[in-house]
């Protein structure tokens, strides 16, 4: 059986129609522009939390603060998880 992608819910013909709608308020000749933008956008958001991570790990450094203690938390929350999956794999219906 064939599956159609789904993006957050939304099947293949109402994204046809979401497009078709950015054509028609937009313009073809502005949907570059539009797409250049948000693509800026989203790499300067990138290099933000990206600067924001490094200040903090700089920080932590800096105080000598045990920055293992989150790796601990993180190991322990994927082990919870992973345990919950093998219990509920059994469980979870078959599309």
């Amino acid at each position: 059986m064939i599956q159609l992608a789904t993006f957050l819910f939304i099947g293949a013909p109402e994204v046809i129609f979401i497009l078709l709608i950015v054509v028609m308020v937009f313009g073809a000749d502005k949907i570059p522009e539009i797409a250049r933008g948000m693509g800026k956008g989203m790499r300067m958001l990138r290099d933000a939390t990206t600067d924001i991570k490094s200040e903090i790990t700089k920080s932590v450094d800096k105080q000598g603060i045990d920055a293992n203690v989150t790796k601990n938390i993180t190991e322990e929350i994927n082990k919870v998880k992973d345990d919950l999956e093998d219990f509920t794999g059994s469980v979870k219906r078959k599309l």
